[in-house]
């Protein structure tokens, strides 16, 4: 069934959620292989023991990792300049495991355990203060990763999502609220008489109305 290979396809992947594959995160890339729409060499973080692992699991032929996804290469996380941040939280939003910890217009910082290297929030700063540090040396795909970092981060991606709901459907909840009151406040102003609308009163004898 194609869930049940989805599932191990995903359990293979290293949950960076770096959307490098081509996809909007590690699982809509693993549902893609499951359905024979994606090819298993689009994940750099993975590398070639990653395609190696995915092999095994779907029985395809090992390739060489695609170049138009990236190369191979060590881990590198997030650090931030925060003698440059302006605090715009750009990239607080985009982080899929919630790495970055800071509000607005105060400075901003990277829990280095948290982050996957994914490097969504490079382009979303506005003044470039984010640089990515290699932290693995030589090592690199899952030499440089460990199956505890990867789970970890599924993990937190999975709690980015869940709160990501929640907001939304807060917020959507708030906006009815808002939408009950103005309908409530414009339904009371057409019910009120207006100034003037009451019944005229007779003109006094001997002149007409239009007087």
């Amino acid at each position: 069934m194609p869930a049940v290979l989805a599932a191990q396809v995903l359990a293979q992947l290293p949950q960076t959620q770096c959307r490098r594959c081509g996809y909007s995160d590690c699982a809509a890339y693993a549902e893609a292989i499951a359905k024979g729409s994606a090819a298993i060499n689009q994940c750099p973080p993975g590398g070639a023991q990653g395609i190696e692992r995915l092999a095994a699991v779907t029985g395809r032929p090992i390739v060489a990792l695609n170049p138009v996804h990236g190369s191979e290469g060590p881990l590198r996380l997030a650090f931030i300049d925060e003698a440059w941040c302006i605090g715009c939280t750009l990239c607080i939003k985009v982080c899929p495991t919630d790495a970055i910890m800071g509000s607005n217009k105060l400075m901003h910082t990277v829990i280095e355990t948290y982050c996957t290297g994914c490097e969504l929030c490079l382009p979303v700063c506005p003044v470039d203060c984010i640089e990515l540090e290699n932290v693995s040396g030589t090592a690199s795909g899952w030499a440089a990763w460990s199956p505890r970092q990867a789970n970890l981060a599924h993990t937190r991606y999975e709690f980015h999502q869940l709160r990501g709901t929640r907001e939304a459907i807060e917020s959507e909840f708030r906006l009815e609220q808002k939408r009950d009151v103005i309908e409530a406040a414009l339904e009371r102003a057409r019910l009120k008489p207006k100034i003037g609308s009451g019944p005229a009163e007779n003109p006094p004898p001997g002149r007409r109305k239009d007087d």
